[in-house]
């Protein structure tokens, strides 16, 4: 049974929690501005991503609050200068990124009070959070309101000018290494996840045709009651699978899969079997296994 929500019937703190809670985790756009005076304000926003590469486009919103109705230190800043920086969280200053959080007046500045450094950018007035492993330099194309009551975000459109990527999160081939930069995702209400050890998982699936597909997987898979609808997935998703004879060949010097083939219950002791190395990561071993029954 599902609980049925339609918005506009419950308050919007409620709403607001169910939808954090749903659409999660969320990137954490840490941002910083500067407004006329020089005073600087960081911020962090999960309602964030990316959103073109070609155009480099990144969009967060900056919500009204829904006590009182009112608007942040980063909107007014982004109205004036039509500039920010979008710096990234990782695990190192996840304590200091909730301290920006707090509902500071306007003259104090959220870098003093976390203890983070403000550090001159090189196309943009406003500072890059040194501690942030990516900044990315921003002017802002448009500001577009969703509404203007209590939670009504304004969505930010903002352009990449420049990143800064620190070097110690590359690997081999300078691409960025998920467990080297230990980001910090958003969750609803209190809840973080952190995207880093065994939560990173490699999951490469072609792009292109051909895949096996659900319908041409042998019926014993698609009507398993001991295969999970992932592992079922994996399969439908792979180039092609091996026939029988080559399957066979692969398994001759395993001799738990060659006691299993000779089995009158082979098929339901070699799912078994194929559950366990599909969650030990013998992929192609439990795919043999499976094409052989």
């Amino acid at each position: 049974m599902k609980r049925k929500i339609i918005p506009g019937t419950i308050p919007t703190a409620d709403l607001h929690q169910y939808l954090l809670g749903s659409v999660a985790p969320r990137p954490i756009a840490f941002v910083s501005t500067m407004d006329a005076q020089g005073r600087t304000n960081l911020a962090p926003y999960s309602f964030f991503n990316a959103f073109s590469s070609n155009p480099p486009i990144l969009v967060f919103s900056s919500n009204r609050r829904v006590e009182g109705n009112t608007t942040k230190d980063t909107l007014h800043n982004i109205m004036e200068s039509k500039e920010c920086v979008v710096n990234v969280v990782n695990y190192e200053i996840v304590r200091q990124m909730m301290i920006c959080s707090v509902d500071f007046p306007t003259e104090i500045s959220e870098f003093e009070q976390s203890g983070l450094t403000p550090v001159p950018a090189e196309l943009v007035k406003c500072p890059l959070v040194k501690e942030s492993p990516v900044n990315m330099e921003c002017v802002v194309q448009e500001i577009i309101p969703l509404g203007d009551q209590g939670g009504a975000g304004h969505l930010i459109i903002c352009k990449v000018v420049c990143m800064h990527v620190s070097e110690s999160i590359l690997d081999e081939n300078s691409r960025i290494d998920p467990q080297k930069i230990d980001l910090m995702g958003r969750m609803g209400r209190a809840f973080y996840v952190r995207a880093s050890g065994k939560s990173v998982l490699a999951m490469p699936q072609s792009q292109h045709l051909p895949i096996v597909g659900y319908p041409n997987l042998p019926e014993h898979i698609r009507m398993s009651n001991i295969l999970s609808a992932n592992h079922i997935a994996y399969m439908s998703g792979l180039k092609a699978l091996p026939n029988q004879l080559t399957a066979l060949e692969v398994l001759k010097d395993f001799p738990d899969c060659q006691n299993i083939i000779k089995s009158i219950d082979k098929i339901n002791s070699g799912h078994h079997l194929a559950v366990k190395l599909f969650e030990e990561g013998n992929m192609d071993l439990a795919v043999n296994l499976l094409c052989a029954l």
